[in-house]
This record gives C-alpha cells, structure tokens and sequence, in this order.
C-alpha cells in the first residue's frame, strides 16, 4: 500500500451518529449505485463521502460476504499497481453467496 493510503476507517458513533460503519474508498459511480440501491445500508459519510467514498453500516445484520468484497474493492483502489498485480495473480476463492460479480453490475 502506498505510504499514507488508507482503505478503510471505522465510524463507530462519529459525531454522535446513529451506527457503527466502515468508510470506504470506490471507484467513480460505485458510491451512488451502492446508496441509490440500499440507502439504509449505505451511506456517504461525511468529510470523505465528496471524494467517492462510502459509509457501510456494519451494525445491522451486515452480509459479511459483500462488506469483505467492498473491502477489497477499496484497498484496490489505493494499492500500487504491483499489489494489485499479487492480488489479480492469488485472487480470493469466494464463498457462497458472494462473487466478484456482485459488485460489478
């Protein structure tokens, strides 16, 4: 990971919010589709929410399946280019009910 990249930060009650979530960092239109989709799950989170980034509520009965997707999607997007050819050449074997597909509409 390059020096000073974070991937993932836990909202535990941030500012007196009502949740405890993970903040994200997506690629371009990931965030909206993934609010517009499930706004109850899926949040943007404030100071980062205008740089694409996404709240996860993980307090809610979460799917375990797609909040580890979203977790590798994110660090993807701050690793180098070398991580991310080490992750490509030993992907992840997923487990039932989650696939790369599925966050990949």
């Amino acid at each position: 990971m390059r020096a000073g990249k974070i991937f993932a930060q836990l909202d535990a009650h941030h500012h007196g919010a009502d949740h405890v979530a993970v903040w994200l960092p997506m690629r371009a239109g990931l965030q909206d589709a993934l609010v517009d989709e499930d706004p109850v799950r899926f949040f943007r989170p404030p100071y980062v929410g205008v740089k694409g980034w996404v709240g996860v509520r993980i307090d809610r009965k979460p799917d375990w399946h797609v909040v580890a997707g979203l977790v590798r999607e994110a660090y993807r997007e701050v690793a180098s280019p070398r991580l991310i050819a080490r992750l490509d050449a030993d992907p992840p074997k997923p487990r039932s009910g989650w696939t790369s597909n599925t966050l990949r509409r």
